[in-house]
C-alpha cells in the first residue's frame, strides 16, 4: 500500500487529478448501480412473493392440504389443484406430501422444519431454494392447522430462472454503462485538469526561466476580476519577482554607493601613507607639524572607514537576525545613554532634556544607535555654544537643534542611503546614519520625520508604540 501511495505521488499532477476524478465517478456509479440492482431484485422478488401469496388464500387451501396428507402415498388429480408446479405439505415428522397438480418437489431446509415446529399459524416465510433437480426457486413456507389439532407446513415455490436472467442482464447493462461512465469521467477529468492547470504550466515555465536566466522582469498575466487560487498564486509570484527585482536594484545601488563612498577615504589614506613611506625611503623627514597632521588625517580616515563599514553591516543584517534580539526596552534609559555620548561629543553645547518613562519592543543596541545618530546630527550642525532640546513624552521623541536647518527641497531625500546635503559633504560621515534610523524605527513599528523648526534649525521626531509602564513579562 505504501509503495502504491509513493508511486501515485510521483505521477504528474494532471494524471493524479484525472485518476482521482475517475475514481470518484467510479465510486458514485458503482454505488448507484449496486443500489439500482438491489432495488430491482427486491421488486422482482416482491412480485414473485405476491403471486405465491395469492395462491394460498381461501378456505380451499386447508382442504387441499388435508387431502394431500391423507393420501400422501400417491398424487391424486383433484379438481381443487394448485396453480403451481411446486406445492407440498410437510408434516411435523418430516413427511413430504405433494399437492394435487404439483410436478416438482422442493428441497425442505432445516429452517422450514423449525418454522413448522414453532407453530406460528398464518405467518409467511420466504427464502431462495432449489428443487430435487437443482433448479433455483423462490420458496414460501406457511404454517397451517390440521383437523387433528396439529400443524403442517405448506411449502410452495416458483422458478427463479426468469428473474435471475433478468438480473444478470441488468448487471451486464449496469456494468457496461458504468465502464463507459468511468472512462468518460477520466477523459473529462484529464481535459479539465489540462485546462485548469494551464496557468500553473505558465507559472512553472516562468519559474524555470527565472532560475535559468535570473531574469526578474518576467510577469504572468492575470485577469483582474479573477480571484481563484491560481490567480492569487500568479499575483504572489509577480509580487515576489517584483520585490526581488527591487531588492537586486537596491543591492546594486548599495554596492555602487558604498564603493563610491569608500573610494574617497581610501584615496586619502593611500596618499597620506605614500607621503610617509616616501619620507622614510628618501631619508627626508617631514616637518613635525606636517607629520602630525598627516597622522591625524590617517586616523580620521580610518575612523570614517570603520564607521562606514559598521553602518553597512547594520544595513545588511536580515530581519530574522533582528527579530531574535527584540525585547522590551526602556526608551527613557536608551535616550539618557545617548545623551551622555552626545554631551561628550559636543561639550561646548547646551543640551537640555525632558524624558518621561516609555517602554517599547525593539532591539536595544539598534535603537540606541538610531537615537545616537539623531543626536550626532544635531551636534554636528549646531553652532558653537548652541542649544539642543530633547524631549520624550508618551512615545514621541523630539530632538531640536538651532543650526542652519535643511532646505525644503532636500527634506524628501534625508533618509536615502548615502545621501548627503551639499553643506554636509565637507563634514565627516557616511550618509547612512539617517537611513539606519528610519529602518530601525520602522522595524519597531514607529515612524520618524525631519522638518525645519520654527525660528531656524531642524527638529527630528520619532514616534514609537509602547506603554508608560513595563509589561509583566519584562519585569
Amino acid at each position: 500500500m505504501n509503495r502504491l501511495t509513493a508511486r501515485f505521488r510521483t505521477l504528474p499532477l494532471r494524471a493524479r487529478l484525472s485518476m482521482l476524478v475517475a475514481a470518484a465517478v467510479a465510486f458514485a456509479v458503482a454505488a448507484v448501480s449496486v443500489t439500482c440492482w438491489f432495488i430491482v431484485q427486491g421488486k422482482l422478488y416482491d412480485q414473485l412473493e405476491s403471486d405465491l401469496t395469492k395462491q394460498q388464500r381461501g378456505p380451499a387451501v386447508y382442504q387441499i392440504v388435508s387431502n394431500a396428507i391423507a393420501d400422501c402415498s400417491e398424487t391424486p388429480q383433484d379438481a381443487n389443484s394448485f396453480r403451481t408446479n411446486y406445492g407440498q405439505a410437510v408434516t411435523l415428522d418430516g413427511r413430504i406430501c405433494l399437492l394435487p397438480g404439483a410436478t416438482g418437489e422442493v428441497k425442505v431446509s432445516q429452517s422450514d422444519k423449525n418454522i413448522i415446529k414453532a407453530g406460528s399459524t398464518g405467518a409467511l416465510y420466504f427464502r431462495n431454494g432449489t428443487d430435487k433437480d437443482g433448479n433455483a426457486l423462490r420458496v414460501m413456507t406457511q404454517v397451517l392447522p390440521t383437523n387433528t389439532d396439529t400443524y403442517v407446513g405448506l411449502v410452495t415455490a416458483v422458478p427463479l430462472k426468469g428473474t435471475q436472467d433478468t438480473l444478470k442482464d441488468l448487471a451486464l447493462i449496469l456494468l457496461l454503462v458504468s465502464g463507459i461512465g468511468v472512462v468518460g469521467a477520466g477523459a473529462a477529468g484529464l481535459a479539465v485538469a489540462r485546462a485548469g492547470l494551464r496557468p500553473v504550466d505558465k507559472l512553472t515555465e516562468a519559474v524555470e526561466h527565472v532560475a535559468r536566466t535570473e531574469d526578474l522582469s518576467v510577469r504572468i498575466p492575470v485577469e483582474e476580476e479573477s480571484d481563484d487560487e491560481i490567480a492569487r498564486l500568479s499575483r504572489s509570484f509577480n509580487t515576489m519577482t517584483s520585490s526581488l527585482a527591487n531588492s537586486r536594484e537596491l543591492q546594486q545601488q548599495l554596492i555602487a554607493d558604498a564603493g563610491h563612498e569608500l573610494r574617497t577615504p581610501l584615496t586619502s589614506l593611500r596618499t597620506n601613507i605614500e607621503l610617509l613611506t616616501r619620507s622614510e625611503e628618501t631619508g627626508r623627514p617631514i616637518p613635525p607639524a606636517d607629520r602630525k597632521a598627516l597622522l591625524a588625517s590617517v586616523k580620521a580616515q580610518m575612523t570614517e572607514l570603520a564607521s562606514l563599514i559598521g553602518d553597512l553591516q547594520e544595513l545588511s543584517r536580515s530581519e530574522g537576525q533582528r527579530g531574535e534580539r527584540v525585547q522590551v526596552v526602556a526608551l527613557q534609559d536608551t535616550v539618557e545613554a545617548a545623551l551622555r555620548r552626545a554631551r561628550l561629543r559636543g561639550p561646548e553645547l547646551t543640551i537640555t532634556a525632558d524624558v518621561q518613562p516609555w517602554f517599547v519592543r525593539a532591539e536595544p543596541s539598534a535603537l540606541e544607535r538610531a537615537i545616537v545618530n539623531i543626536l550626532d546630527n544635531a551636534v554636528k550642525f549646531s553652532p558653537e555654544g548652541g542649544k539642543i532640546e530633547v524631549a520624550l513624552d508618551r512615545g514621541v521623541l523630539t530632538v531640536r537643534d538651532h543650526g542652519p536647518g535643511i532646505a525644503e527641497e532636500e527634506l524628501p531625500h534625508v533618509f536615502d542611503r548615502f545621501w548627503r546635503s551639499p553643506s554636509a559633504r565637507a563634514l565627516p560621515g557616511s550618509g547612512l546614519g539617517l537611513s539606519i534610523v528610519a529602518r530601525t524605527v520602522q522595524q519597531a513599528g514607529g515612524d520618524v520625520t525631519l522638518a525645519r523648526a520654527t525660528g531656524g534649525g531642524t527638529v527630528a521626531t520619532v514616534r514609537l508604540p509602547g506603554a508608560p509602564t513595563a509589561p509583566p513579562e519584562a519585569s
